[in-house]
């Protein structure tokens, strides 16, 4: 059996869930397969037409149910070391007959997990008789909170794409064009020990100054200014996510003071967090140096997302959000500035809340670095 984390690190993660579910007066949480499932058991996977459906009652053991076919591979998680029960069915049988018995008699609230489908849900509502509400208040409040065997997959995660940033300028060179770079990067962030590559970002020029942009055919030239935002999954699932800004050769003298000034505006964000601040405060921490500097209109994205076993999860870091930070949260910080028709720049670390600050764990230079012309 192949766990991510020992068996009493999913038992704990179980009984919180069941907790806050009653806390919060719901009688049952029912999570499909994504990013919850992973959490709380070890199944990986997505959903298809077929039910597959971990039931945790408020009171009472949770209930796995699971096309017979994948049996095999969801006992070889931690639902098999833990001993959970299974309601196995096949192709003919009433997978939803099988959640209604893994519930606790009549049930008058019922959560289901934000990533189990209409295609699901629907079918559910119906023979419960009562519409499901979304688990998401109750399961992200365990997600967000990090424990220490979280922290440490995140903490290797930030080391190994710290590696490939580093052999990045070697990689960035004039006459190149955006995607044989981004082959390469892709290449160094399985070499330096990803399981998967989950998004490499390579905006150089004009292209940088769209935020989601991935890659293009475009030949990088001498003196772009290039972003280049990447990150992967560990074999335990936990992600990596950093971005540094590079100029190919020279750069513009006014693009490196625009650029140094955002390096200031991330840095004052991260010095902002710490527990007992709001998300809002962080963001507003970013947003004033670079308004201060007449560059607010230029960033037009929140300042982070909080990572873990997805890479984009709560807590998100932007203008509006109250959420009061606490130890053992991780998430981005991300400012960035972006100029349609020249260029644009974003620096990233992944830092990590501790009792008394932050924790950064993504330690390459975050100046405007040199790659090669």
């Amino acid at each position: 059996m192949d766990l991510a984390f020992p068996a009493a690190v999913y038992a704990a993660r179980l009984d919180r869930a069941r907790s806050l579910a009653g806390d919060a007066g719901i009688d049952a949480i029912i999570v499909g397969p994504g990013a919850d499932l992973d959490y709380l058991v070890g199944v990986r996977g997505h959903t298809i037409e077929r039910l597959t459906a971990l039931v945790i009652p408020a009171s009472g053991a949770p209930t796995v149910v699971v096309p017979r076919m994948e049996l095999s591979k969801v006992r070889d998680t931690a639902v098999g070391a833990l001993g959970l029960v299974v309601a196995d069915w096949v192709d003919g049988d009433d997978p939803y007959a099988s959640v209604l018995a893994a519930l606790p008699g009549p049930v008058r609230r019922v959560a289901v997990s934000d990533e189990l489908p209409a295609l699901h849900t629907l079918p559910l509502a119906d023979r419960l008789g009562l519409l499901p509400e979304l688990a998401t208040p109750v399961l992200r409040e365990g997600r967000m909170i990090k424990d220490e065997v979280e922290i440490a997959e995140l903490r290797r995660a930030g080391a190994a794409i710290d590696a490939v940033h580093r052999r990045v300028p070697a990689l960035l060179r004039a006459g190149r064009t955006e995607r044989e770079v981004a082959a390469d990067i892709a290449a160094a962030i399985v070499e330096e020990g990803h399981a998967t590559v989950e998004f490499v970002i390579v905006g150089s020029g004009p292209n940088g100054a769209d935020p989601h942009h991935e890659v293009s055919d475009r030949v990088i030239a001498d003196g772009d200014i290039v972003v280049v935002d990447i990150g992967g999954a560990l074999p335990s699932g936990y992600n990596s996510d950093s971005t540094r800004t590079y100029a190919v050769g020279d750069a513009d003298a006014e693009a490196a003071r625009r650029i140094a000034v955002l390096v200031d505006a991330q840095r004052a964000a991260v010095a902002a967090v710490r527990p007992g601040v709001t998300a809002a405060q962080v963001d507003a921490a970013a947003r004033d140096v670079l308004r201060g500097a007449g560059y607010g209109e230029a960033f037009v994205h929140r300042t982070g997302h909080g990572i873990g076993i997805s890479t984009h999860e709560e807590p998100y870091i932007a203008p509006g959000q109250a959420t009061v930070l606490r130890a053992g949260m991780a998430f981005s910080v991300e400012p960035g500035i972006y100029f349609p028709g020249e260029w644009g720049a974003r620096i990233e670390d992944i830092v990590v809340v501790t009792d008394d600050g932050v924790d950064n764990l993504n330690r390459t230079p975050h100046a405007l670095t040199r790659a090669g012309a």
